[in-house]
């Protein structure tokens, strides 16, 4: 195992634990499906998803990113800035590229397909930010590469990058309960999960709305945020109101969602 292996897997083990503990401790809401057939269709998608990316990616982000000092490839790499503006410039970029690209899986019907297995998930906590279709998670990799190709940001600062994207998804999709108070002043920095919560509503505009993972201030610079849902945190429903059947979202038929699935009126350019 390299250092960068350890450093992801170490960070990903630690993140998850503390958020699996205060789930027990303090939940923000009371599941309404069976936890652990979830966490076992969700854990193993998790497994599979960095088995194909190493397979069809040799090379990770870092490495790419390496290689783009090496060779002076992308913005950062061709003009003179300090080291600490450009790890700053590179994590926020990289946000936005993020935010963008979870734009683009809701506007684009063929891409919704892909994603809306993570919003099947009938309740919502730390795994179902780790639940993403593995045809997904290979094109949000093409994108992530194209990116740092293009910025040419420091390697330090894509692994940062990742670490934060891995531990923020994890947290926002906590079922935690954070005091209001905290909660009011820690969203105009990032997403805190009673913010992204409302992106996990059955109600569409609800579900299209609040797209940001990390950094709180696209959504509200572009228009797309959502403070709170409109049936209030307690008796929202979480999901997709096509498929409400937990008998039906096993691990292989959430594998062939895509396929099989009907993907609804969900995609922003459909409503």
């Amino acid at each position: 195992m390299n250092g960068e292996t350890a450093v992801r897997l170490g960070s990903f083990l630690i993140i998850f634990i503390a958020v699996a503990l205060w789930e027990l401790r303090a939940p923000r809401r009371p599941l309404t499906t069976s936890k652990a057939k979830r966490w076992f269709a969700n854990l193993a998608i998790t497994l599979i998803n960095p088995v194909l990316v190493r397979l069809m990616f040799p090379v990770a982000a870092t490495g790419i990113a390496l290689s783009a000092r090496q060779y002076g490839w992308g913005l950062l790499n061709n003009i003179n800035l300090p080291y600490a503006l450009q790890l700053i410039i590179g994590i926020i970029v990289l946000d936005f590229v993020i935010y963008l690209q979870h734009v683009m899986f809701h506007a684009v019907p063929t891409l919704w397909r892909l994603h809306m297995m993570h919003h099947a998930d009938l309740d919502y906590d730390l795994t179902t930010g780790l639940r993403f279709h593995p045809l997904e998670i290979v094109l949000s990799m093409l994108i992530k590469l194209a990116a740092i190709v293009a910025l040419g940001p420091p390697v330090a600062a894509v692994l940062v990058f990742e670490i934060i994207l891995n531990g923020m998804a994890m947290f926002n999709h906590g079922n935690i309960k954070v005091p209001l108070a905290v909660d009011r002043w820690l969203r105009y920095f990032v997403v805190t999960p009673d913010m992204h919560r409302v992106h996990h509503s059955v109600i569409i505009r609800e579900t299209n709305s609040n797209y940001g993972f990390n950094l709180s201030f696209w959504d509200r610079l572009l228009g797309t945020y959502r403070p709170q849902p409109a049936r209030g945190h307690d008796a929202m429903t979480i999901g997709l109101s096509q498929f409400r059947d937990p008998k039906k979202l096993t691990l292989p038929r959430l594998l062939t969602l895509p396929f099989t699935g009907e993907p609804g009126r969900y995609p922003i350019n459909l409503h």
